[in-house]
C-alpha cells in the first residue's frame, strides 16, 4: 500500500493533520496507522466532558476522521519500523507500507511504577482507559488517584462527583502547589476535602501489589493505601523510539524545525512528540491538546506544501468542580508570582516572572478572555512590575 501522506499515529494530532493535508490537496492519499483501539477522539472529554456532563455521550468522543477527510484510519496497527532510505514503514504485523510524506504523530506512554495494568490498575491515557476506569466504578466502592497534575484532579474530582470514595496521592504538601501560589492551593485543596475526597500530601507511591481484588499501595513515608482500584496520573514520556531506530534526531522528543520538519525532508513530527522552536517561548515540547490540535493541522497543511512556519504558541486549561482555569507559558511557583484577584481565589490572574521581572506564564482563574494579551506579554519579555501588571487582563 502506498500513500501519499502517511501519519503514524491515531490521536488528534492524525485527524487535525488530515484536515490540514485537505486544505491544501482534496485528491492526495491519506493513510493513518494508530495503535490505540478507537479511531481518532476528543481525548479531554475523557477526564472531563464523560464524567460531568450528563448531555456528552461515549458516541460523541469521535471525530469523524475517516468520514470527514476521506483518510484510511487503520486502528490496532502498530509501526514497527521506518525504512527512510526506501520511504516505506513497517508494521508489527509485517505489513509494509510506502510513503510520499510521513508524519510522525507517535504521543506519548504514561508514566508507570512496577504494577501492570489490569482491570483494577489504570494507567489514564485512551479511550479504552476511560472504558475501563467506568466499569471499575460500577463495583469498586474506593479508588485512589495517584498523581496531583492534571489527569489526577480531574480523574479525582470526576470519581468523587460519581459517588465514588477517593483517596488522592500527590507530591505537593499542599494539592496544587507546584503550580498555584499559596492562597490559591490553599483554596483547590480545601475543595477536594470537601468533596469527600482524602488528599494524601508530601509523598509518592514506591511500590505496589494486586490481590484478593484489592490493590495495595506502598507510599515513600512508610503508609499504605488501599482501596478496590488505582488510577495512575503521573506524567508521559515522548514515544520516539521509531525516530530514534529511523536515524532521526531526539532531545526530549523529535527534533523538528520551525515548519514542524525533521532532518528528513520527507519526515515531519507533530504533538507530544514534537520538540520544536515556539516563536515566543523557546524550542520545547507541549503536551496539551491545544498544541495537538493546532500542530497536527500545521503539519498537515506543510506535508501538502504550504511551507508555513508555525508560530501559535499553545495554551492549556482544566476544569476541576466549579473552577476552571486556562494558562499560557510556564506556569510554576518555581518562579515569582504576582496576583491580580477581582475575588480572591474565585476569579484572576497570576503572573509568572523570572529573576529579571520577565513574565514567563500566565494563569487565569474563571478568566476566559484575555489570552492574545498574554500572548503578547509573553512575547514582549519585558520587565514588569505588580503595578505594571495589574488589570492588565
Amino acid at each position: 500500500m502506498r500513500y501519499d501522506y502517511l501519519i503514524i499515529g491515531g490521536g488528534m494530532v492524525a485527524d487535525s493533520a488530515a484536515r490540514g493535508i485537505r486544505e491544501q490537496d482534496a485528491t492526495g492519499s491519506i493513510g493513518i496507522l494508530g495503535a490505540d483501539p478507537d479511531a481518532p477522539y476528543t481525548r479531554p472529554a475523557l477526564s472531563k466532558k464523560l464524567w460531568t456532563d450528563p448531555e456528552f455521550g461515549r458516541d460523541q468522543v469521535s471525530l469523524d476522521t475517516a468520514s470527514d477527510t476521506g483518510a484510511e484510519v487503520h486502528t490496532g496497527t502498530r509501526v514497527g519500523s521506518v525504512d527512510r532510505s526506501n520511504s516505506s514503514v513497517t508494521t508489527e504485523s509485517g505489513d509494509r507500507h510506502e510513503y510520499g510524506k510521513l508524519l510522525l504523530a507517535t504521543g506519548a506512554t504514561p508514566t508507570r511504577i512496577e504494577l501492570a495494568p489490569s482491570p483494577r490498575v489504570v494507567y489514564f491515557r485512551t479511550f479504552a482507559d476511560y472504558r475501563a476506569l467506568r466499569e471499575l466504578t460500577k463495583t469498586a466502592d474506593h479508588i485512589a488517584v495517584v498523581g496531583g497534575g492534571y489527569i489526577g484532579t480531574e480523574i479525582a474530582a470526576a470519581l468523587s462527583l460519581q459517588g465514588v470514595k477517593v483517596t488522592l496521592v500527590t507530591t505537593d504538601a499542599v494539592l496544587g502547589g507546584h503550580m498555584f501560589p499559596s492562597s490559591l492551593a490553599a483554596g483547590f485543596d480545601k475543595g477536594f476535602a470537601g468533596h469527600g475526597v482524602t488528599v494524601r500530601r508530601g509523598t509518592r507511591v514506591v511500590s505496589g501489589a494486586e490481590a484478593s481484588a484489592r490493590v495495595q499501595l506502598q507510599l515513600d513515608d512508610g503508609s499504605t493505601v488501599e482501596a478496590d482500584g488505582v488510577v495512575f496520573g503521573l506524567g508521559v514520556r515522548p514515544d520516539t523510539e521509531l525516530a530514534e531506530s529511523a536515524g532521526l534526531a531526539v532531545d526530549d522528543g523529535v527534533v523538528v524545525d520551525e515548519f514542524l520538519r525533521t532532518e528528513d525532508e520527507h519526515v515531519y513530527a507533530a504533538g507530544d512528540v514534537a520538540n520544536y522552536p515556539d516563536a515566543i517561548l523557546g524550542r520545547r515540547r507541549i503536551e496539551h491538546v491545544d498544541n495537538a490540535t493546532e500542530m497536527g493541522k500545521a503539519a498537515g497543511r506543510n506535508m501538502a506544501g504550504a511551507a508555513d512556519p508555525y508560530t501559535y504558541t499553545p495554551y492549556f486549561y482544566s476544569d476541576v468542580y466549579d473552577d476552571g482555569y486556562q494558562a499560557i507559558g510556564t506556569v510554576s511557583t518555581t518562579l515569582d508570582v504576582v496576583e491580580d484577584w477581582k475575588s480572591v481565589g474565585k476569579e484572576g490572574v497570576v503572573y509568572y516572572l523570572d529573576d529579571d521581572a520577565v513574565v514567563r506564564g500566565v494563569l487565569m482563574w474563571n478568566v476566559w478572555e484575555g489570552l492574545d494579551v498574554a500572548r503578547t506579554l509573553l512575547a514582549e519579555k519585558k520587565p514588569q512590575t505588580e503595578e505594571s501588571l495589574r488589570g492588565l487582563i
